[in-house]
Formats: structure tokens, sequence, C-alpha cells
């Protein structure tokens, strides 16, 4: 099977384009994906276990039936013993699990394109991480969150309402290769464990700044207090973070209210399935 949604070299090894929903935890898609591609691989184990038990069974009872003729000359009814129904058969049938992995997790609050590898694709995970990304992001002006998105403790901040050509000015200092310092609500390990457990418990977090790049930053569409951007950064790249430093070089404060991952690379979320709450899958 090879789609642009999903390429595998059979069915349970390769990469499937997921488009998640808002509200769904990145590890929830994973979940949800694995138990529906597990199911999927039981129900063809259990089909392959039934059709061997039934060609086995028929072989049996063609060389009974030869045996008998052999000694009688014409053929008799003969009762063939079975290693079980063909309800046994599937019950006893093998219980794989498909290894179901990410490349990337994305916000509950955010949607958009996550690449899952499937089975022994999981080893290459790495290597899609760490491609390119390209985003379309709300920024709020005019306040600040906790977690720099809407899930955080808002705060208003005393604010102007900027031009569009102060607020494109603004953007332009955010392009190229810059220093960001990511959310403390954020799945970066600090001393083995991750920050956001640790902020949750009110523990001091420090995390280091790091350069990434900003390839573009294009201004979509600017209505105060919100403004839509697209923008391709390098791997790594937090967009919260982004939206916090352009509020604060604004002086207006700023949170990330609404995020969507359209491509990683060159894999669009337009080719990419979405997902159900009972891990359906459908375009």
């Amino acid at each position: 099977m090879e789609t642009a949604s999903c390429k595998m070299t059979n069915d349970f090894d390769g990469i499937l384009l997921i488009d998640k929903p808002a509200g769904m935890t990145s590890f929830g898609v994973v979940a949800r994906v694995r138990r529906r591609l597990t199911e999927s691989l039981r129900l063809k184990a259990e089909s392959q276990k039934l059709k061997e038990t039934q060609a086995k069974r028929s072989a049996d009872a063609d060389a009974v039936q030869g045996r008998a003729e052999q000694r009688s000359g014409v053929y008799k009814e003969v009762h063939v013993a079975s290693s079980g129904s063909p309800d046994a058969a599937m019950r006893h049938a093998r219980r794989p699990k498909v290894k179901v992995g990410h490349t990337g997790t994305l916000d509950p609050f955010a949607t958009g394109l996550m690449i899952l590898v499937i089975g022994k694709e999981c080893k290459n995970a790495g290597a899609y991480s760490k491609l390119d990304k390209v985003y379309e992001a709300t920024i709020r002006l005019g306040e600040t969150s906790t977690t720099g998105d809407p899930e955080g403790v808002k705060s208003k901040v005393e604010s102007r309402e900027y031009k569009e050509e102060e607020i494109r000015a603004a953007l332009e200092r955010f392009t190229g290769e810059i220093e960001q310092t990511p959310p403390i609500f954020s799945a970066i390990k600090i001393n083995g464990q991750r920050a956001y457990k640790l902020a949750r418990k009110g523990e001091e977090v420090e995390i280091p700044v790091r350069k990434v790049t900003i390839h573009a930053l294009e201004l979509i569409d600017y209505s105060y207090p919100e403004l839509t951007v697209r923008t391709h950064v390098s791997s790594g790249t937090y967009i919260r973070s982004l939206a916090v430093d352009i509020g604060t070089a604004l002086g207006t404060g700023a949170y990330c209210s609404q995020l969507r991952r359209l491509k990683v690379a060159d894999y669009d979320v337009a080719d990419a399935y979405a997902v159900a709450d009972d891990g359906e899958l459908t375009k």
C-alpha cells in the first residue's frame, strides 16, 4: 500500500498521516490508531488462521477418503476428527499488536498534521522529527497566558491598537535564525522529567535558550486584537513562544489562541486521515 497519506511496505509497516483534532492529545491519537490497527491485524491473523485450519481439514478429509477407497474399493462416509471449530481456531489465534509512534507532538489545543510511524518504521522516527514544518497560527494581542495558549491563566495588558505596518515590521524581526526559550509547559525534559509536569507541581523550571530558524513569517490577516500568520520553521521551534515573543516586542503581550500544522517537509495535512474517538480513520 502506498498513498500520499499512508506509505507502507505492507499493511502494518510505514507511515500514516493524521489530521489531529483540537482537544485530543498527541498520545491520545497514537493510542487510538494503535488500537484500531491492532484490531485490524488481529482480524487479519484470525482470518488467515481460519483459512489454514479449513485447508488442513480438507486435506485430512481427502487423505482419509483416499485410504478408505483403497481398502474397500467404494466410497465410505467417514468422520474426520477436527482439531477444533472455526470459532475455536479464531479464539486461539495469536493476538499480535501493532507498534505505533509519533514523530513530534502537537499541543492539545492545536490541530493538524502528525506523522505516525508504524511497525518497523518506528526506528526512523527521529528522521521525521527533524524536518521543517509549516504552521498557521492566530495570535491574540493585549493579553498574556501562563501557558502561551488558550488553556493558561490570562492576564490583561495595557496596550494600544497597532497599525498593520507596525505589525509587519515586528514580524520581520523574527525571521532568520533567532534565539527562543521554549515554554515551561512543554514536553522538554529537565533532569529526566517533562517540563510541564514540573510546572504543574509549581516547581521552578529553567529551560535553556535555543537557536531556531524562522524561514518565513507571513501576515495572513489582522483585525485587532488578533492577527493570523503562516510560518515555515525549523524543527524544534515553538509557535507558542514565537507568539509570546511577538507580543513582548510590541509591548502588548500576546499568546497563541489557535494553531494548525499544515505541512512537515513535503507531507501535507490535505493528504491526512481524520481520526475519531474510536480510532476510525476517514478522509
